[in-house]
């Protein structure tokens, strides 16, 4: 096997031992991409429930207008029932199994873990140093944490470093990430932080998103169009505040006119606590992270 800091993006053999949403998701982006070639992904499940979406030609097709299960169809990734057959033949490997199964996963492949693997934990609540303690001594381990947009390439990702892992390795895996949305390395703390932000996140914006649209049908706007121009807002807005590098508040204040509509529309979301609450949404997401990590 080659030294996976050596070795160029393209030519990297990556294997996921677990083969379920996120897993695809991620297999997607660094394949479409052009970061990892389809025939050097090899991913590991005990049935072929999710593996057969790691299958078939590599033959590109239209876009699924609703991505999820299926969405990698036409990928023609490899697959196989053995999770040490990923540890084999891959340099770089995810493991994006259920936290609870994580451990049994880790005990059986650690014989055949080397030096030259990066390994990355995608499960939630299993933090570094109980990755390194289930590994071999020297281990390269890093953990990821994702959310659901990467199924569409547009996901933001934090990933936190091993104390074995050097800054090679870790700008490798942001290199490849940043295929599946933006990826940023920050402390193993944040990991938790960014599952209340943007990983309830989603649910959080999808709830705000309908009652901006239901807000519409009440005025007489029909109930599709309302969730078509309400999506659309929230990509506008969002690109926005991403390519110009603003402020949330400074775009919130380019939007008002003295006495026009926004600011009294603002006033009633003041009025109604959506900031307070909102906050404390990420607060309370936040909190049930670090006890589900506890535990």
């Amino acid at each position: 096997m080659m030294a996976t800091a050596a070795v160029e993006p393209g030519q990297l053999r990556v294997g996921f031992v677990g083969a379920g949403r996120m897993a695809e998701a991620i297999a997607q982006g660094l394949v479409r991409a052009g970061k990892v070639k389809n025939q050097h992904v090899l991913a590991s499940a005990p049935s072929d429930r999710n593996l057969c979406r790691f299958r078939g030609s590599s033959r590109q097709e239209a876009p699924s207008p609703q991505p999820g299960p299926g969405i990698l169809k036409t990928l023609g990734c490899q697959t196989t029932h053995s999770n040490r057959e990923v540890l084999q033949n891959c340099s770089l490997v995810f493991f994006a199994t259920k936290p609870h199964v994580l451990p049994s996963v880790l005990a059986e492949v650690a014989p055949v873990v080397t030096a030259e693997h990066i390994l990355v934990s995608v499960a939630a609540g299993i933090s570094l140093s109980i990755l390194e303690e289930l590994l071999p001594s020297g281990a390269r381990v890093l953990r990821v944490s994702p959310n659901l947009p990467c199924v569409v390439q547009e996901g933001a990702m934090v990933m936190a470093r091993g104390r074995c892992v050097g800054s090679s390795e870790a700008q490798l895996l942001q290199t490849l990430l940043e295929a599946c949305g933006q990826c940023q390395e920050v402390p193993e703390a944040f990991l938790d932080i960014h599952t209340g932000l943007s990983g309830s996140g989603v649910a959080f914006v999808c709830t705000f998103s309908e009652a901006l649209a239901e807000g519409a049908v009440k005025m007489g706007m029909p109930s599709a169009l309302a969730l078509r121009l309400t999506a659309q807002t929230l990509l506008g807005t969002a690109k926005m505040l991403l390519q110009n590098d603003q402020h949330p508040a400074q775009l919130r204040t380019d939007v008002c006119t003295p006495g026009g509509t926004t600011i009294h529309g603002l006033h009633a979301l003041e009025r109604g606590g959506l900031r307070a609450a909102t906050m404390s949404a990420v607060e309370a997401a936040t909190r049930r992270a670090r006890e589900l990590n506890r535990k």
